[in-house]
């Protein structure tokens, strides 16, 4: 250009520097009135947006790249928590969200009652009037301040206002962790020990249309079919099987014990005389598991109040291979006790497989425990961390039910069910598929929502809660039919025996969850795994050596010349990387 430069850049923005009015021209100054320079719109929006690109390495350079890295992650995280909330919160006021495959949750029970009136009908039924279906639960020694009102009907229900669970919900799942993959207990609303023995019913529920339940006795059973069971159960026919689930006022049906004069006196599973007499006593809640095979480690139960203590026993049912073992390890003495439980030794077992003998004592608690109200079962592996007190009012009395078992986690399906077991090798797979298909030629379908308001088909079975009635009794005894016939696995068993009941007669089975059922029990491993486990191994504080100060970069030493800026701060970076990397080569 002619004239002269037009001005003096002061940035990037390409506008003209105005010193006190005077511009530059052509050999001099020229002094001038005031002159606007309208800028080109182009390039000021060009210059916006250079100084938008440059607003992000101020921050970095004032803040730093690390402190703007955690600041970003921070927001992500609150945004994934937000987002997570919302669908958590969508997913809870969903009607439809909780009636799909086994994980059932909670919303469409408040505090175990179905909100329909259908689900309500199947369930169990409701009195008409709710100012009278209310009454007193036991009679409280020193007043009514610990009574709760329960209701009387048979069947999940609606809390009182009052009841001190009746506004719990399930908080929301806590986040995914890496580091634990598996299902997880949940939180469970329980009552204090002694509102929780206040709430014990002061007499037994009624049993729907069975009154009078009596057992086969046969001193000489016979083999009749190819899969009758086994002489300890009698060999049941196949009409005898299908004769049992006919409901009457009174029945008689087979229950295992078919010889003897009593259970465990020449039965084949047999007790010593002082334990017979030990087992025939009357209790109100017993509790009780078994180890059979040297299977399990005997697991203390913690968290038992002392009225449990004293009133409540806690019976192990061991073999004469585990007492030989307890005793070996100077665990079992002549007191018969290890710790809280009172050991009964088993002799004359009836089966060969461990697993099988124990489903006795599991499943026929109320034949080894003629007068005993209610009885807690839980297998040789788990540990009780919850007061028996506790688990009765929250998983019976507080639902109307007299028999409570959790569901499995992930299953909900028999046949489902059939297959893990056949991929674990939990059983021969002809004698699973055996089993199977002969449910299948009786009716049963795989699991899907018209079963509502049944929630699974599959119990995750080493948890038992269960009131001693003619009808909770009845099924047990069918359950143990069906293992002492097919496989062990009483999982694949368990849906059958119960729909064939609740087509006779209206009850039903409290099966609560999982996650619930892990909040009061710890599962241990078996010992063969622990066995093989190695030891932990002790921690030793070893103090490293003081290394002499060595010049690694083989230069004299000598005064630093600070740098500035840029250069300094990567150069410092650069220097703690090299020093560490020496420290980690001299330490190894």
């Amino acid at each position: 250009m002619t004239g002269g430069s037009l001005g003096l850049r002061t940035g990037s923005y390409g506008s003209l520097q105005n010193t006190n009015g005077v511009i530059a021209g052509g050999g001099g100054l020229l002094h001038s009135k005031s002159i606007i320079i309208r800028k080109n719109s182009t390039k000021m929006l060009s210059a916006s947006r250079e100084k938008e690109r440059s607003l992000p390495f101020v921050w970095c350079r004032y803040l730093g790249r690390r402190k703007v890295s955690m600041l970003l992650l921070v927001a992500f995280a609150l945004l994934v928590f937000v987002l997570g909330s919302f669908v958590v919160n969508k997913e809870s006021t969903s009607p439809n969200v909780n009636q799909r495959i086994g994980t059932l949750g909670t919303d469409p029970y408040v505090n175990g009652a179905p909100r329909n009136l259908e689900s309500s009908r199947i369930i169990g039924r409701r009195d008409k009037q709710k100012n009278e279906h209310y009454s007193v639960a036991n009679n409280l020694k020193g007043g009514d301040r610990n009574r709760f009102l329960i209701p009387d009907s048979r069947g999940a229900s609606i809390l009182p206002f009052h009841h001190p669970c009746a506004n719990f919900t399930f908080p929301p799942p806590p986040p995914p962790n890496l580091r634990r993959i598996g299902p997880r207990p949940c939180p469970v609303c329980y009552l204090p020990v002694d509102q929780a023995i206040a709430s014990m019913p002061s007499s037994s529920s009624v049993s729907p249309v069975l009154r009078n339940l009596t057992y086969v006795h046969d001193e000489s059973p016979i083999k009749s079919e190819p899969h009758g069971g086994s002489e300890f159960g009698g060999y049941p026919s196949l009409k005898q099987r299908n004769e049992s689930f006919d409901i009457k006022e009174s029945m008689t049906v087979h229950c295992g014990f078919v010889k003897g004069s009593k259970p465990g006196h020449q039965t084949g599973f047999d007790f010593d005389e002082s334990d017979l007499e030990e087992l025939q006593r009357f209790h109100d809640i017993i509790v009780a598991s078994a180890i059979f095979g040297n299977y399990d480690i005997i697991q203390q139960p913690r968290n038992i109040s002392e009225e449990a203590k004293k009133n409540i026993p806690f019976y192990m049912f061991i073999d004469e291979e585990t007492e030989a073992y307890m005793k070996n390890k100077s665990i079992l003495d002549s007191s018969k006790r290890v710790g809280l439980w009172r050991i009964v030794v088993i002799r004359n077992v009836p089966y060969s497989d461990a697993r099988r003998n124990g489903k006795v004592p599991k499943l026929l608690l109320h034949r080894i425990f003629p007068n005993v109200r209610y009885s807690i079962w839980i297998d040789g592996k788990l540990q009780l961390v919850v007061d028996p007190y506790q688990l009765l009012e929250r998983f019976l009395w507080r639902q109307n039910a007299n028999f409570a078992i959790s569901r499995h986690y992930r299953r909900f399906d028999v046949f489902v069910e059939a297959e893990a077991n056949k991929a674990a090798g939990k059983y021969d797979n002809s004698s699973i598929d055996e089993q199977v298909d002969f449910y299948k030629k009786e009716g049963l379908t795989p699991y899907s929502e018209a079963k509502l308001p049944i929630t699974s088909d599959v119990p995750e079975g080493c948890v038992l809660i269960k009131e001693h009635i003619p009808i909770t009794n009845l099924f047990t005894c069918l359950w143990f039919n069906e293992v002492d016939r097919f496989t062990s696995r009483d999982q694949l068993s368990f849906a059958i025996v119960r729909d064939k009941i609740m087509a006779k007669v209206d009850w039903s089975i409290n099966m609560f969850l999982d996650c619930e059922r892990r909040n009061f029990v710890i599962q241990a491993y078996h010992r063969e795994l622990l066995e093989q486990m190695p030891p932990p191994v002790a921690a030793v504080a070893q103090l490293l050596p003081v290394l002499p100060n060595i010049n690694i970069r083989g230069k004299p030493p000598g005064k630093r010349i600070p740098r500035h800026g840029k250069d300094r701060r990567s150069g410092s970076r650069r220097h703690r990387k090299a020093a560490a990397g020496n420290r980690d080569s001299n330490s190894f």
